[in-house]
């Protein structure tokens, strides 16, 4: 961009600042690619967004160890009237019934996420996506600091914390399109495993971040776990309005669409004539369809493994520091702590799915072989993870990757890949509609995981909840079978 460029009025408002000050100061032209520059810009605003979507959503698995406790094991402070009910613990969340108590709180949210979502894919699709994402990150900072609210204003009612879940559910379906699409804007099909593996790390940076938040306050002000990572959200959805460049024509880079077509005259003839991931803004073709989305090949198979994927990686989400701290002597705050290595192992998983599936070009068949690693890793975990802390350690790395890998990359690059299928003949526009049908898919799943988990444990103990798991693994791999055998033919 030389001096001379006129100022876009597409641009979002922080981006024409920068384009004044660019022409005013002949010094901020020493960067020659401006396009690279916003396409790089693009992928840390996009990445710190969805760290700031999930760093909201783990506080819950974090502050259940401390609304409900066994007030026999914990010395009172000085002061602190014992007969008082809710001295250690918080009304409704006392009873004998605490755990599906808390299994309906999980669930309100990620059933009103998964309902939620594919609508907001259809949204996504026909609105400004800069817009779509601040407003949904300001309401989600607004619901996760509602429910911290409740430690200052002594609310106790089951009914508020259910309406925050529900409307935190729906504030976050957001995330997952918004970010997506704004990727798919920018990147093409190139090394797109791998440039996804290493970006989806910000969904367990996200819980890290989320949990060690949560966990700094838990046993002082748990009301300070769900305030502080609700002003994060809400900052980053600022910084959004004000710098993220959602599509390339925002900004004059029209040549970008052209680099990107470039790269399908490199594949067969039917990628050649398939979609281009990059399409104007303004294109004339339609918006696909909630029918026309499910019929790409692959949506409905990758879709319903993400169901049972996403069941298995949730449960862990928001019931590891719980288990921790059930099965050790661990603390609050140590055992979510401890947790966030499950995550660790998850940026590892997502790397390397994102690498096989560059190299080998198998997404199914990398997925099948991580889920069903996952089976023996899952089952090694329950029986030994209580030995002592470096097995705990090392088994939840293992276990972390292998549940998150397949999870990590059938919600990006195969998420983007079926999203410019070349069955779509050119009509770009089917990104955020596939991407919230397999996300939406997958959160639905979600929602019945830690709620499964929430009344299996209560009855049966955790030995069933992880047997529930390992079976959750094996459907995902079965509905993967025809994906499968369709690879393994092709490898001939």
């Amino acid at each position: 961009m030389s001096s001379t460029s006129p100022v876009s009025t597409d641009a979002p408002f922080g981006v024409q600042i920068l384009q004044k000050l660019s022409s005013k100061y002949p010094c901020m032209n020493q960067i020659t690619d401006r396009n690279n520059l916003y396409k790089y810009s693009v992928l840390f605003l996009t990445f710190i967004t969805y760290v700031a979507y999930h760093a909201s959503r783990k506080p819950i698995s974090v502050v259940k160890i401390v609304l409900y406790q066994n007030c026999s094991e914990i010395t009172p402070p000085a002061g602190i009237n014992t007969t008082d009910p809710d001295w250690c613990n918080w009304l409704p969340f006392n009873e004998e019934n605490h755990t599906a108590l808390f299994g309906t709180l999980d669930s309100a949210f990620l059933f009103a996420y998964a309902i939620s979502m594919f609508f907001s894919g259809l949204i996504g699709e026909r609105v400004n996506i800069r817009i779509f994402l601040t407003v949904g990150m300001i309401m989600s900072g607004v619901a996760c600091s509602m429910f911290g609210l409740a430690h200052y204003y002594n609310i106790h009612s089951m009914w508020y914390f259910i309406a925050v879940q529900i409307f935190g559910g729906i504030s976050q379906t957001t995330g997952w399109p918004g970010v997506v699409t704004a990727m798919g804007n920018w990147f093409g099909k190139g090394n797109r495993g791998f440039i996804f593996g290493i970006w989806n790390s910000h969904t367990s940076i996200g819980n890290i971040v989320g949990t060690l938040l949560a966990s700094f306050y838990v046993e002082s002000n748990w009301g300070l776990s769900f305030i502080v990572p609700g002003v994060l959200i809400f900052s980053c959805g600022i910084l959004n309005y004000l710098f993220l460049v959602a599509h390339p024509t925002d900004v004059n880079c029209t040549h970008m669409k052209e680099t990107t077509q470039n790269e399908h005259k490199d594949e067969t003839k039917e990628r050649a004539e398939g979609s281009p991931i990059l399409s104007p803004s303004n294109s004339s073709k339609r918006a696909v369809g909630f029918i026309g989305a499910i019929k790409i090949p692959g949506v409905v198979e990758f879709s319903m493994c993400l169901f049972f994927a996403k069941l298995v990686s949730y449960t862990f989400l928001y019931w590891l520091p719980n288990y921790i701290k059930n099965s050790s002597t661990y603390s609050p705050s140590e055992s979510a702590d401890l947790s966030t290595l499950f995550d660790f192992g998850g940026i590892f998983g997502g790397i390397a799915a994102g690498i096989f599936s560059d190299m080998f070009g198998k997404s199914a068949c990398t997925c099948a072989v991580m889920l069903l690693m996952a089976i023996p890793a899952l089952y090694t975990y329950n029986l030994l993870s209580s030995m002592n802390l470096f097995i705990n350690i090392s088994l939840l790395l293992v276990a972390g990757a292998l549940v998150n890998g397949p999870y990590a990359l059938i919600t990006t690059a195969v998420s983007a890949e079926l999203g410019t299928h070349s069955s779509l003949k050119g009509n770009a526009k089917a990104l955020a509609t596939v991407t919230s049908i397999i996300d939406g898919t997958g959160s639905i799943g979600a929602a019945v995981g830690p709620l499964l988990a929430a009344y299996i444990s209560s009855l049966f103990g955790w030995t069933s909840v992880f047997y529930m798991l390992m079976g959750s693994n094996v459907l995902a791999i079965l509905l993967l079978t025809r994906l499968v055998k369709r690879e393994i033919q092709n490898i001939a």
